[in-house]
């Protein structure tokens, strides 16, 4: 067998493909997730603590060049060394609202599968014709 048949076997085995399905929908979601952080959660939590937002909040570690602004991208651009907190502080609620919806979907997934009825018992296989006819005798002769 050739390495490229084998390759192939493997690609399109079931569980191959739902993976990569999922690292797509699981990419996705994470977008989604950001925006959610980034343009609703922080707005609201940096108005809370008197900043509108947290990726700006950082600490200069090194000499800044002159006539550089300070701002995040600026002082990146210009290779100074940041201590950015404020962007942490964003992946790390990233991190928290993902985790805590996949626990809810987690959830649900397993209350459904805990709501869904137990197959029904199969009916016990009616006796072969010969042991009904024998205990059609047995009853008769215990009825004399």
């Amino acid at each position: 067998m050739g390495m490229m048949q084998e390759f192939r076997e493997f690609a399109v085995k079931g569980n191959v493909i739902d993976l990569a399905v999922g690292v797509i929908i699981g990419g996705a979601f994470g977008k989604i997730v950001d925006s959610i952080v980034s343009d609703l959660i922080m707005p609201v939590v940096g108005l809370v603590f008197g900043k509108l937002d947290f990726s700006n909040l950082f600490v200069v570690l090194g000499p800044v060049p002159a006539g550089t602004s300070m701002t995040l991208d600026a002082l990146k651009k210009a290779a100074v060394p940041v201590f950015a907190y404020g962007n942490f502080l964003t992946v790390a609620v990233n991190f928290i609202i993902l985790a805590f919806i996949i626990f809810m979907m987690i959830k649900q997934v397993n209350r459904l599968k805990r709501q869904a009825p137990a197959p029904a018992a199969a009916a016990p296989a009616a006796p072969p014709e010969d042991i009904v006819l024998l205990r059609e005798i047995r009853d008769s002769l215990n009825k004399r």
